[in-house]
């Protein structure tokens, strides 16, 4: 077998190196997928960096992958040789458990993410099974579509099954790799959108993403200002909020979905819910059904993340740009191998 070039942390928090890794025999069911760009998720960072405590080494990071098909398995379905395809957060999921069979694969009980107990996509090859790679339409850039496989859908879920309508007033807090995206997707659903950002730089681009109007995460008087108006709110940023406000923001029967990785409690007062019946919850990426209406949807309606792009042996100067903050909005690397 052919090893893979690739490139590979050897400890947490360490630069990436080259490396190659022998793949070992192709599974009956798997797709073997020729990489040719790769967005970087902060996920990427928070596995680097071993945040999330299940991060195994040398570890090749990757889920936004864009490629074509070089090999499949006797038994892969879905896709052809040669197709252009895309792979995000998942890998493989068991097909029998009772989220696998209600279709919400997403949901599996040993789901198997493309980056954990295995090697991601910041390589020239990456191989899942045949359920998680996903035909690209035509209506895609493959360049810029790399961040949908996994940001794109994170944001689009709550749209879909939340069961948001077109008329609903949507608010998104954080205008960064994952809300630039959500204003976009929110405003082509034909929400009303409201930016929610601490940077009023960001203002203007907000407007351009689509919200209809901008206010600043830390002005509580503005925050109080619209209360009881919002049917959704999406929080993307994994920092604390005002809480007490966001949730006084909601109309009755409002939700703040939170889609940001918040490494500490939500304090949620009893009676902010029950007294407008409203809720709070949070979702993963999606089921493969969710991430192909995604991306039919963004090909109808011409949704396509903002990106910077690196050369993949560029890739730790690509991954201190996104920790200094500097990403406007997703970074993308282009495979460089040859």
């Amino acid at each position: 077998m052919t090893k893979i070039r690739a490139w590979a942390a050897p400890k947490a928090g360490a630069a990436l190196e080259a490396f190659d890794f022998d793949p070992g025999a192709l599974g009956p069911e798997d797709v073997e997928i020729a990489v040719d760009h790769c967005g970087i998720c902060h996920s990427d960072l928070s596995m680097l960096d071993n945040e999330w405590g299940f991060t195994q080494y040398p570890f090749v990071p990757g889920h936004e992958a864009i490629g074509r098909v070089v090999a499949m398995g006797p038994q892969a379905k879905g896709v052809s040789l040669g197709q252009r395809v895309g792979l995000g957060w998942n890998a493989r999921s068991c097909l029998h458990c009772d989220p696998c069979l209600a279709g919400n694969h997403h949901l599996c009980r040993t789901l198997q993410p493309t980056l954990a107990g295995r090697h991601g996509a910041f390589a020239e090859r990456v191989r899942a099974h045949w359920v998680w790679v996903m035909p690209l339409p035509e209506g895609l850039d493959p360049r810029e579509s790399g961040p949908l496989m996994c940001g794109g859908i994170t944001v689009f879920a709550p749209l879909r099954e939340l069961n948001i309508s077109p008329t609903a007033r949507v608010g998104v807090v954080g205008i960064g790799g994952l809300g630039h995206m959500a204003l976009k997707f929110c405003r082509a659903w034909g929400c009303e959108v409201t930016a929610f950002t601490s940077s009023q730089s960001k203002a203007e681009e907000a407007r351009a993403f689509g919200a209809h109007r901008v206010v600043a995460t830390g002005d509580a008087a503005a925050l109080a200002a619209l209360a009881g108006q919002f049917d959704l709110i999406i929080d993307t940023v994994n920092a604390s909020l005002d809480w007490d406000g966001l949730l006084a923001a909601l109309a009755p029967g409002g939700k703040l979905h939170v889609v940001g990785a918040v490494l500490e409690p939500i304090p949620v007062p009893a009676f902010s819910l029950i007294m407008g019946q409203k809720s709070v919850s949070g979702s993963p990426t999606g089921s493969r059904g969710a991430i192909d209406s995604m991306l039919g949807f963004a090909a109808r309606h011409g949704v396509a993340p903002q990106t910077e792009h690196f050369p993949m042996s560029r890739v730790n100067e690509a991954l201190d740009h996104l920790r200094a903050g500097k990403a406007r909005y997703r970074i993308v690397l282009d495979a460089d191998f040859s």
